[in-house]
């Protein structure tokens, strides 16, 4: 075993991060999903439903039940931010919304500067609605335009137009000045080049601070799919997808957008506080039907961070939310090696990657240099100028983060090979792990 994966004094035991093995657990983020839409978009296969009427009333009394049943296991003592999505949140009352931050804030510290996000679409993004949001917490949207181009929208199966898209967008920045987000769709069957660049240029004649930029994905079980595999549609090249992409980023940041993440952009500091929770694989607590999260149910007696997936179905879930204050379908407590994973493939997302600080947060005795600066792929990708190692952590290239799907098999099965000896070495004499291996990171 080499030197470099083993000096320093012995860390905190599993599943205790900085100052956790004195109980003291840390804030997390909060996740609220809203299930019901209108109607079910071509090429959409989230966890969605449209029903003719929901019960708005016992739906918001089983978010607010469940948000205090999470928050009361977490024992976190603030939320740093929080995020309605859906399905289409902006269904939801202003009054449901302010039910559910109402509850958080009673529970645990929610700053009042705190980002508070809600997705909306454009068919139910009124002034007067927005105005309501506004007044019930929420000081963040995120509206779904997807494209400005009627024909695109059609395809897509989306319940507005291109002027309806605008007008919301315009409102949202009316109320939500700098703090207005729109998400844009590319690789879409048929479009070309010329026609993706007409609709950037549109929509950046529009758009506020904050821009996500998402290539369709073509689901199975979803219309558009069918129709692609049916041969009624064309599928985008891969060259032309990436065309796409590079083409987008180089109007973006000439418009002063920094590319802060694989998605998205932001100009002006309007990166979403939120998002980066997730990247920097912070602790989040998801609230509502099919919500996952990340946490640490110190109420429980536990001291080992867990992946949490909430009960699909709406009625489902709300029985079992009347039932027993939550609605948790399923639960799986993270090894060391499997958040280092999420570390890895979620921090490299981002243009400033894994910082030093936070590897070692959750690795305080395998350091970055000891995984990746060794003999092997990932110091090959960094000669080939796709990866950066140095003293400020690992990240991506500008070329490497348009690659990062393709790179992170590697750089996960060097980790895995990295990890494994470390284990080996670290066994007590019960077979299981010694304390000290690694930390949570929470």
């Amino acid at each position: 075993m080499a030197a470099a994966l083993v000096g320093g004094a012995p860390g905190p035991a599993p599943g205790q991060g900085p100052g956790q093995g004195q109980g003291q657990p840390g804030p997390a983020a909060l996740y609220v999903h809203w299930p019901y839409c209108r109607k079910r978009c071509s090429y959409c296969n989230f966890n969605k439903y449209v029903v003719p009427a929901a019960d708005e009333a016992a739906v918001r009394a089983c978010l607010v039940r469940e948000a205090q049943t999470l928050l009361r296991l977490s024992r976190v003592p603030s939320i740093t931010s929080v995020f309605f999505g859906g399905g289409t949140p902006s269904l939801a009352s202003p009054g449901t919304i302010a039910a559910v931050l109402e509850a958080v804030a009673g529970a645990v510290h929610l700053p009042t500067d705190a980002e508070v996000t809600l997705e909306a679409n454009p068919s139910s993004a009124s002034t007067a609605r927005l105005a309501g949001f506004r007044a019930a917490g929420v000081n963040r949207l995120s509206i779904g335009v997807q494209s400005l181009d009627d024909a695109e929208l059609r395809l897509l199966g989306r319940d507005h137009t291109a002027a309806e898209a605008q007008e919301a967008v315009k409102a949202a920045r009316s109320l939500f000045p700098g703090r207005t987000s729109i998400d844009l769709l590319f690789g879409l069957p048929g479009q070309s080049r010329s026609a993706w660049a007409r609709g950037l240029e549109a929509a950046l004649g529009l758009c506020d601070d904050h821009v996500s930029l998402y290539q369709l994905t073509l689901e199975r079980g979803t219309a558009l799919a069918a129709q692609v595999q049916g041969g009624s549609l064309p599928a985008p090249t891969q060259d032309l997808v990436a065309d796409m992409y590079h083409a987008a980023r180089a109007v973006l940041v000439a418009a002063g957008f920094r590319h802060y993440e694989v998605s998205n952009f932001a100009r002006k500091g309007a990166l979403s506080t939120h998002n980066l929770s997730y990247w920097r694989a912070e602790q989040y607590i998801g609230v509502g039907p099919g919500a996952h999260g990340r946490f640490v149910p110190w109420g429980e007696g536990s001291c080992s961070r867990e992946a949490r997936v909430q009960t699909l179905e709406p009625d489902a879930w709300m029985q079992e939310v009347q039932s027993r204050g939550h609605g948790t379908r399923r639960r799986v407590a993270l090894s060391p090696l499997e958040q280092l994973e999420e570390v890895l493939a979620l921090g490299l997302r981002t243009d400033e990657g894994i910082t030093q600080e936070r590897w070692g947060r959750f690795s305080p005795q395998l350091s970055l240099d000891a995984v990746f600066g060794v003999p092997g792929e990932a110091r090959e990708l960094q000669q080939q100028g796709w990866l950066v190692l140095d003293g400020s952590g690992l990240r991506c290239s500008r070329e490497g983060l348009a690659l990062l799907d393709s790179l992170l098999p590697t750089l996960l099965g060097q980790l895995q090979r990295r990890w494994a000896p470390r284990r080996s070495t670290t066994r007590d004499g019960d077979g299981g792990e010694a304390a000290g291996v690694v930390s949570s990171g929470e």
